[in-house]
């Protein structure tokens, strides 16, 4: 924890995301990222010099196999309010739309129910838990896919919400955070969505896989160029 502590801090200082007295929702889906994201926001907490509270909301998506009761066990040892939303967003995509290609659809369905649940709390901020290797791919993805040079932001403030979206694991890569995941044993929650592993995504992460074994630092230049030829609102504090 004290490796992944390094990278959090590390974002949240040079990006400036956390302020003194911020409320932050933790959006926990069950999955390995968003559970060490929580479990690191919360021992950020016993010592960073800007205070704030944590929540931690899950978006029940409707599949009935799925048991949060191991999370929120974990919340409760964290000292995390635990907030469970219950929503219909997988009989819309899946049912009612019956959507080819369901994955924007749903992604934009949990961040406005996200979003609006975190307002809703008191929340001022949402943390989320997209790590290194997804900056990496977002931009790979946008290139290939759309021709244009794109990839979310270390923070973001959306006005029509009034809240801001922080992603305090983008130096963490994913090797680590699975190792984390085991070593902690946190209670990851299978995705039963059948669209899972069946992505655009999953196909860049192969190929980067793939450069990363022939031309071995491919991941490092690409996070690199992304910072020192920044897009807007990834420019770094010279001071950090």
């Amino acid at each position: 924890m004290q490796k992944m502590l390094s990278y959090v801090r590390r974002a949240v200082d040079q990006y400036h995301m956390i302020n003194e007295g911020d409320t932050i929702a933790v959006g926990v889906s069950g999955g390995k990222d968003s559970l060490v994201l929580l479990a690191a926001l919360a021992n950020l907490r016993r010592f960073y010099p800007n205070h704030f509270t944590l929540k931690a909301i899950t978006l029940d998506m409707g599949y009935e196999e799925m048991d949060f009761s191991p999370i929120a066990r974990l919340c409760e040892q964290l000292e995390v309010e635990y907030i469970i939303r219950p929503t219909d967003i997988k009989t819309i995509v899946f049912d009612i739309r019956n959507e080819e290609n369901p994955c924007s659809l749903c992604a934009k369905m949990r961040r406005g129910a996200l979003n609006d649940t975190a307002k809703l709390n008191g929340c001022n901020k949402v943390a989320l838990g997209h790590h290194y290797d997804d900056v990496i791919e977002t931009l790979m993805m946008s290139l290939l896919y759309e021709g244009r040079i794109n990839c979310f932001l270390p923070q973001t403030y959306l006005d029509r919400k009034d809240i801001t979206v922080i992603r305090p694991m983008i130096y963490a890569p994913e090797s680590y955070i699975k190792s984390l995941v085991r070593r902690l044993e946190l209670p990851v929650v299978h995705n039963p969505c059948p669209a899972d592993g069946n992505t655009k995504r999953e196909e860049i992460k192969q190929l980067i896989r793939s450069l990363e074994h022939e031309n071995h630092g491919v991941r490092q230049r690409i996070f690199g160029a992304i910072q020192r030829y920044p897009l807007r609102g990834w420019e770094l504090d010279a001071d950090k």
